[in-house]
């Protein structure tokens, strides 16, 4: 597992054995930035949720995201994702929280919003839609916040949701991603769009 571009391009990172992560395949996380690349330019505030080793966080950073908040619940998890920041050099940019995705949710209601919203759950995990309709209703986003859900192909998720809609899905071998757009006025699928309104 490697920094695909940017200013940590070909940086190693480190993954923990044995303790049920699934770091999204380099060849999906390639596919997903292409895509994501292709509205715009990479900046402002990420936020990476069941954030794993801290790869795809590490690599919006890496791209010219500003600062990135990850959030993990197992502890040693997040030790790897300290390192794996500083192995990259790029800590000064980022916060780490240890703890479950939903605390940190209701924690933030209304206090951050941020440009990109990365969540790549477990492939099982029952609560993925609870999940995406929180994050819509504790504003934690703005009007052209990206929304990236990585799902398996056995989740269905609607093209809608209050407050977002679905303008890119992809599929790839066992991985799926489903990128939303945040806002009230619904927008045609793979259609693009402007960057971010606050890079």
């Amino acid at each position: 597992m490697r920094v695909i571009t940017g200013r940590a391009r070909g940086h190693r990172l480190k993954a923990p054995r044995g303790l049920g992560t699934r770091p999204m395949l380099d060849r999906v996380k390639e596919s997903l930035f292409s895509v994501l690349e292709g509205y715009g330019r990479i900046c402002g505030r990420v936020l990476d949720l069941y954030a794993g080793t801290g790869s795809l966080g590490i690599e919006f950073l890496s791209r010219g995201a500003e600062f990135a908040d990850f959030v993990e619940q197992n502890a040693h998890v997040c030790a790897i994702i300290r390192e794996n920041l500083a192995h990259t050099r790029l800590s000064a940019q980022a916060r780490v929280y240890h703890m479950p995705v939903s605390r940190f949710l209701h924690m933030q209601r209304g206090v951050a919003a941020y440009d990109y919203i990365m969540m790549d759950p477990p492939y099982a995990d029952p609560q993925i839609e609870q999940t995406i309709t929180t994050i819509l209703a504790h504003g934690l986003g703005h009007g052209g916040t990206l929304l990236i859900v990585g799902h398996s192909p056995r989740v269905t998720l609607a093209d809608q949701y209050p407050g977002a809609t679905r303008i890119k899905f992809r599929r790839l071998g066992d991985s799926c991603f489903s990128i939303y757009q945040l806002g009230d006025s619904p927008g045609a699928p793979d259609v693009p769009m402007d960057a971010p309104a606050t890079c």
